[in-house]
Order: C-alpha cells, then structure tokens, then sequence
C-alpha cells in the first residue's frame, strides 16, 4: 500500500480498513503483558488467553520463570506472544538482569551494575546515558532467546517504556520488528502518525494500561469501557496473576493482578464483547497485517505466520 500523502490530515480509523474490517467495527486488541515475570503470572496469563477473553501475551525473556513461560508456550502453540523488551527492574523481591552480559552492555546499568528501576528518575537515567549499541545487543538477545526455543513471537513491545522511550530506539525496534517479520506495539502520537503514513495498522483511540485501572469495582469499570469502545482500533494492556499479598514486597500490585485474571476468565467478559459487538484481536493479526504492508522482507523468525486470530 502506498504511503499517505505527509502533506494530508491522517485519518483514525484506518486500522479496520487495514485488517479487513468494516469502518464501523468495534476492534479491541488484548494483550497480557509480563509472561514470565513469575510462575503465577505465567499461568494466569496462558489461562486468560486459552480460557478467558484475552488474544495473545507478551513475555519477558530476562526474568527468572522465562523458563517456565517458554514450557507453557512450547505446550500450547496456539497462544500469540511477543517478546517484551525489557530493559528495565521494578521489583526487589525479583531480580533480573540483562541477558548480555554485563560488560557488554555497560550503558544500560546503574552504578551497582544492576538494570535500572522505572521510577522517573531511573528512566531518566538509563534514557540519558543508553547507547544505541549496547540497546540492540540486549533486545537482540531477548528475540534470540524465544527463537532458541523453537518458537516464533508476533511483536515486539515495551515493558515500562512508552514507545521506548526515546526516537531512535523505537526506530530500531521498527527495523527489528522488520528483520524478524514482527508487529511493534506504539501508541504515542508521533509514531502512530508515521506508521498510518506507512500504511500499518496502529491503534486510533490510545491505550490502556490495566494499573491506571481502579481496583475496587473493576468489573464494573471494564463494563463502562466496554460499552464506550468506539469504532476504529483500541488496545489494552492487562496483567493478570493467580498470585495473593507478597509480604516481603506489599506493592507488587497483586491486585491489579488477582482481579484482571478475575475479569478475563469470568462468564460475564464475553457476554459483553456479544452485547456491545466488539471483536478482540490478538497480535497475530496484527502481525499478519505489517507483513502484508511491508511487502517481501528477511524474516529471521524462520516459521510461518500462523492462522489469524
């Protein structure tokens, strides 16, 4: 498809003539995020996408139960997953690095030698002082690291860094999403504009992350959002968990959690996508779509794109 006219308003909606959809169709991309970040994670997660409503997930390669994960999704091939492209550590209580080591990518640590945390000033840190070099040697190794286990991701997205947090490297996990024939999450304004001048699918109504989302009450909360979705492509982003309290870590956000898994899995979920006819997406689909607009590329994901969904 031909790139839109720079010199032109670009259209929202463009997303549901992209992926084959009628102008007026209610698209929902849903995706739990953080597979891998611990074992209760990991099979809340599989369960919300095989049982519940969710379409595809995202793991973290870097974390201590990716091993786990990977079994889950060696088991279950029909769950979409990307790889979350982590360069960052939020959690005292688990503890991760990167998978390069350390000397090799000497940029992306604090002064301990650890992954910085995503607080403010940590992101801030870690945006400031990032080499380029050193950003693609770790995202390369997290890819390389599902493809090691003989499977094949959808996207490629970002745990706690909005489009990466700076242009250039966003731009370079475009060209890796090229490269390895993947989707890439963005959802700020200046990347949709430049993806929709290319003609790739993008979300047109912003995305929602579940930890903005009130706990108390959530499943009435998610019905209000339901009901509202407009027509057009709108993401969220949940994280569901089995888990309970972590005594040694009380802000772990568990029950942002124990209640996304609740809501994904529960009878009433579905009944509302039929009521308020919206369709969920996985990245799959997603996938399939950038493929066709970027026309013949290397596909380093060495599989072919599965079936839709």
């Amino acid at each position: 498809m031909p790139a839109a006219d720079a010199t032109l308003p670009i259209p929202t909606g463009t997303a549901n003539h992209l992926l084959g959809h009628p102008p007026d169709a209610r698209l929902l991309l849903l995706n739990c995020d953080d597979l891998g970040l611990d074992e209760s994670v990991n099979l809340a997660v599989i369960d919300a996408v095989r049982n519940g409503i969710a379409a595809s997930c995202s793991l973290m390669t870097p974390c201590a139960a990716a091993p786990h994960a990977l079994r889950l999704l060696r088991r279950h091939p029909e769950v979409p997953f990307g790889v979350h492209l982590t360069l960052v550590c939020e959690s005292p209580d688990r503890r991760w690095g990167p998978l390069t080591a350390r000397d090799r990518v000497p940029s992306l640590l604090d002064a301990d030698g650890d992954l910085f945390a995503p607080t403010p000033a940590g992101r801030a840190q870690l945006l400031t002082q990032a080499r380029l070099d050193d950003v693609e040697r770790e995202f390369r190794a997290q890819i390389d690291t599902v493809a090691a286990a003989g499977l094949t991701p959808t996207h490629l997205d970002f745990h706690c860094l909005a489009d990466g947090g700076r242009e250039d490297v966003l731009d370079l996990t475009l060209a890796l999403g090229a490269e390895y024939g993947l989707a890439v999450r963005v959802w700020l304004p200046p990347a949709l504009a430049r993806m929709r001048e290319r003609g790739l699918p993008v979300v047109d109504h912003g995305f929602l992350d579940s930890f903005t989302v009130p706990v108390d009450d959530k499943p009435a909360h998610y019905a209000r959002l339901l009901a509202a979705l407009p027509p057009g492509l709108t993401e969220w982003a949940l994280h569901p968990s089995l888990a309970g309290p972590n005594p040694r870590d009380p802000q772990d956000g568990w029950r942002v959690r124990r209640t996304d898994h609740a809501f994904l899995v529960s009878p009433e979920a579905p009944r509302l996508l039929t009521e308020h006819g919206i369709t969920v997406l996985g990245y799959r689909t997603l996938q399939e779509a950038w493929r066709r607009a970027r026309g013949p590329l290397v596909d380093r994901t060495g599989g072919p794109p599965g079936v839709p969904r």
